[in-house]
């Protein structure tokens, strides 16, 4: 099947949100444990912490450099692939993006800067402090992006203007303070922290599997641990937290992530594995854990989960509110502001997105058909099997990530790591495990908001640029082959310089340099 404007467009973005983010958690755990590791240094000054922050810094900043590359991409696709939706929602959406870019993003960079360029240049005190701030700016950086991101899954702090035919700012405070933003932030950054973590700890078990730079793996790995510890059970504490935000205001996603077909009676069951069948409205071979969903969801045993079967009964009656807000709206815009006409629209405005749906199937939204609506009610629920899964997969690379981590710190504590063969080999094979895990995060995030670009606000549909195809595909074609080189440089300079692990540094203390040390002294 040919893939049309709206597809192409979205598969564009999606493609390159989730690539660039295989970057951002990776800066944002880095970013502390070099906080922690040169704190130390301060703190002790050994040696040795400040090898750890130099080295680690090093790995950080080949991920941050391919990392902004990646991201300044999505400027230009807002205005080419999206430009109906930058024009629809731009006063809201570009506020905290601008200052994403004025403050977050230059005090992220130019302390970057400062942290490599100013260790002879600034005493122990004030680089660290430069270092601190390098943490501020990339977790100040990822609040103001998900804060507009929040927005689009909440849209509060903003109301429609009929006259601009525009959203617009009603509550700069709403916005910045959206419930749901807070919660992806925290939920976020916590992933962040434990994808720095999990790298590494998976690089240093490296070493002391091949049995090198003994003393500073060791000392990486531990701070690495009880670093990462902390991380992932924040991140179990604020997945639940997150869950009872979805309960609240993403009623739509809750039910297609948990494949929630009816409104069972309170509290419900949380269905633990199982085959959607969105056809059917069931799921085969389901194994629930009784009440479970309705605590994660509600805090409560009193308050049911709502179902799909009943969310479309109430997309139904918003869809038909929201054809009435069409017609309202027609009129408004041919000139007929009674206060009447006025009032009545202003009554009805909340669900004229809804009204929006069923603009792929006829201009004449006022006159939709019932087999019109019906497609209409059914686009209003994303396919259930990508999120369910998703989901599952998010969670149980989390719990295995616990498993690790947990016995990586205990075994640290206890002085029996290095003779813990099994344990390092799980640690370096999981390296992988946050990306995978906070990949499937994302795309329940992203996927499960569909059909719409802004929540109950703005469809995809009516969001996308008037492109050809061709275009699209030309672009594409460009991305892929781009981010494919960016992609072949990262592994390249990341494998390049954590193999050779802090020799890299030409400190003439570790490894590799005092092997070739010897050599020269036998051969001499």
């Amino acid at each position: 099947m040919l893939l049309d404007v709206i597809d192409l467009s979205r598969f564009q973005f999606a493609l390159t949100a989730m690539y660039h983010f295989l970057f951002v958690p990776l800066t944002l755990g880095m970013t502390f444990l070099l906080v922690i590791m040169e704190s130390i240094y301060v703190m002790t000054e050994k040696q040795i912490y400040k090898d750890m922050t130099k080295f680690w810094g090093k790995l950080f900043a080949i991920n941050f450099a391919i990392g902004v590359a990646t991201g300044l991409t999505f400027e230009f696709q807002f205005g080419t692939n999206w430009a109906y939706y930058s024009h629809y929602v731009g006063d809201v959406f570009g506020v905290p993006l601008a200052i994403e870019a004025l403050v977050a993003f230059f005090l992220e960079s130019t302390m970057i800067g400062m942290f490599f360029f100013g260790w002879d240049r600034l005493s122990k005190r004030q680089h660290l402090i430069v270092t601190c701030f390098v943490a501020l700016g990339s977790n100040l950086s990822a609040l103001l992006i998900l804060i507009a991101n929040g927005w689009m899954q909440n849209p509060i702090g903003a109301e429609f203007n009929f006259e601009t035919m525009r959203m617009e700012m009603v509550s700069f405070a709403d916005i910045m303070l959206n419930p749901v933003a807070q919660v992806k932030f925290v939920h976020t950054v916590a992933s962040g922290y434990v994808c720095g973590s999990m790298f590494v700890i998976g690089v240093s078990a490296y070493y002391l599997l091949k049995g090198r730079d003994i003393a500073f793996a060791r000392r990486s790995l531990a701070i690495s641990a009880s670093f990462g510890l902390a991380s992932i059970i924040s991140v179990m504490i604020l997945g639940d937290e997150s869950g009872y935000e979805l309960g609240a205001v993403q009623k739509t996603k809750l039910a297609a992530i948990e494949a929630e077909w009816y409104t069972e009676p309170a509290p419900s069951a949380f269905t633990a594995f199982g085959f959607p069948n969105q056809e059917a409205m069931e799921t085969d071979y389901a194994i629930k854990i009784p009440y479970l969903m309705g605590i994660i969801a509600t805090r409560s045993l009193d308050t049911q989960v709502t179902g799909i079967r009943d969310l479309k009964k109430e997309h139904e009656v918003r869809i038909h509110n929201g054809m009435v807000a069409y017609g309202l709206l027609e009129k408004l815009r041919a000139g007929e502001k009674t206060s009447a006409n006025i009032s009545a629209f202003n009554e009805v405005k909340v669900d004229l997105g809804y009204g929006l749906l069923l603009k792929p199937y006829t201009d004449k939204i006022v006159d939709a058909t019932p087999q019109q609506i019906q497609q209409a009610i059914d686009d209003s629920i994303p396919r259930v099997w990508p999120l369910f899964f998703s989901f599952r997969i998010m969670v149980g690379t989390g719990f295995l990530m616990f498993i690790i981590i947990g016995a990586v710190f205990l075994q640290s504590c206890r002085h029996k790591i290095i003779g813990s063969k099994w344990l390092l080999k799980a640690a370096l094979f999981g390296i992988p495990l946050p990306w995978i895990a906070i990949e499937s995060g994302w795309f329940v995030a992203e996927y499960g908001r569909q059909p719409w670009a802004v929540g109950d606000v703005l469809p995809v549909n009516m969001a996308a640029s008037n492109l050809d195809p061709s275009q699209l595909w030309f672009s594409l074609s460009m991305v892929i082959g781009l981010y494919t080189l960016f992609f072949i440089a990262e592994v390249y300079l990341m494998v390049k310089f954590a193999s050779s692990g802090p020799s890299s540094l030409k400190t003439g203390r570790y490894h590799f340099e005092q092997k070739d040390t010897i050599s020269r002294q036998i051969n001499a």
